[in-house]
């Protein structure tokens, strides 16, 4: 935990103007106002709530929610050289109850004896389970704090929501290759914070793909920028060309993003079920393969594929059913890798199908009678007359045997009264 003194001179250390020359890149380069700070123009442009919070010193409390390398941690840094509250470092990785306990007797002090603000900035607040994120309700409530929480965790499902209806949400983005690239512009040619002593540069090719390793996280990108330029042998001019062979020297292969137990699980799922449901093989392949170098599990995806079979695909193709439950087997049968092209032939044989959704859409409008008429009875004659008392009450009594009568197929009733005539199933015509 780290505490800010009074007079605001620092969020950490290195927050200072000079520079820790053993810090990494990413720190070093770290915006040291709005100037630098590029990528969250929508939240932090001059013009936006935001922004102008910040600078009139009027933030109330806030979940600052965005993937890794986003700035949310800039961002807090910024907000303490802003205001004139003391801002306060807490971590829900290291911090526990106790300390926060402390920390919100400080504050209650500083605001009764002093009329001073304090601004709480909670890391990784999802690392709270939510018996604990309760602990911050009555102090955020009383105004003891003024609470900042970065989470990389969508706060709909992390953050209880006595604490959400609080505070502001306010979402940063993954950065844009644009505003990647020019992070990376920027810490090749700052020769004080940055890589500017090496006279490094970037091929075309090498910046492209630093930018996509780089996966909106700048952070990362910073990272790798920095190793391979200080793992790259300078020319004989003494310059540093950082090209494909290069980066193919220096760096291995990114893990790309992906949580299975998170939001980007259910993200990356409803893009390949409505690619497969809009009928576009390439867009369905595509969030396949990010499932599968994420480390899915195939079987996840095999159960989908079944699902969707009878969901979108119906009786316009009724062999869909067989192909999804044959990939299933085949994925159990053959694991992986290998059961990613069996994955593939069904994702593409399930996305290039006509579809058919009546089965679906009739049992959802069966399900919604059934709930608002309750338990209407079943008709006499299609009642079993199992028992010579059930026959004395008229128990199948006028039921018509479709094989020997087939006019009883459409002229027979099979719908409770109340119901007569309703049509659930409504299939497309071919």
């Amino acid at each position: 935990m780290t505490q800010l003194p009074d007079d605001q001179s620092a969020l950490f250390p290195q927050d200072d103007e000079s520079v820790d020359a053993s810090a990494p890149l990413a720190e070093r380069m770290r915006p040291r106002d709005f100037a630098e700070f590029v990528g969250q123009e929508e939240i932090i442009a001059q013009d936006r709530p935001l922004r102008r919070a910040i600078e009139s010193d009027s933030l109330t409390s806030a979940i600052l929610w965005g993937p890794p390398g986003s700035g949310k941690t800039t961002l807090a840094r910024l907000i303490a050289r802003r205001t004139k509250a003391t801002f306060v470092f807490f971590s829900a990785i290291t911090g526990g109850i106790p300390e926060l306990r402390r920390l919100i007797k400080e504050a209650e002090e500083r605001r009764v004896r002093r009329k001073q603000k304090t601004i709480l900035f909670v890391d990784e607040i999802h690392r709270f389970n939510k018996a604990q994120q309760d602990a911050f309700l009555p102090h955020v409530e009383k105004g003891t704090v003024i609470l900042l929480g970065a989470t990389t965790e969508n706060p709909s499902f992390e953050v209880i929501s006595p604490l959400l209806s609080r505070s502001m949400v306010v979402v940063l983005k993954s950065l844009s290759d644009e505003a990647m690239g020019q992070i990376l512009d920027r810490a090749l040619a700052d020769p004080e914070r940055g890589l500017g002593r090496f006279k490094a540069a970037l091929s075309q090719e090498a910046r492209r793909r630093l930018v996509g390793f780089g996966n909106g996280d700048a952070r990362a990108a910073l990272t790798a920028l920095e190793f391979v330029v200080t793992q790259t042998k300078p020319g004989p001019d003494g310059r540093v060309l950082v090209d494909e062979a290069a980066l193919d020297a220096a760096l291995l292969k990114k893990a790309l993003r992906y949580d299975r137990a998170g939001e980007e699980h259910y993200n990356l799922i409803s893009a390949y079920i409505k690619s497969m449901r809009d009928s576009d093989p390439d867009g369905a392949l595509y969030w396949l393969a990010r499932m599968l170098e994420g480390g899915e599990d195939p079987r996840f995806i095999a159960r989908r594929m079944v699902i969707f079979a009878s969901e979108d695909v119906g009786n316009a193709d009724p062999l869909a059913l067989l192909v999804a439950t044959s990939v299933f087997h085949a994925v159990e049968f053959v694991g992986l890798p290998e059961a990613q092209i069996n994955l593939a032939q069904g994702t593409t044989y399930l996305a290039t199908r006509p579809k058919d959704n009546a089965s679906y859409a009739g049992l959802l409008e069966a399900v919604r009678d059934a709930q608002e008429f309750g338990n209407l009875p079943v008709p006499l004659h299609l009642r079993n007359a199992v028992t010579s008392l059930m026959k004395d009450l008229g128990y199948g009594k006028g039921y018509r045997y479709v094989h020997e009568d087939p006019a009883a197929k459409k002229e027979q009733g099979h719908l409770p009264e109340q119901l007569k005539g309703k049509r659930y199933y409504k299939p497309k015509k071919p």
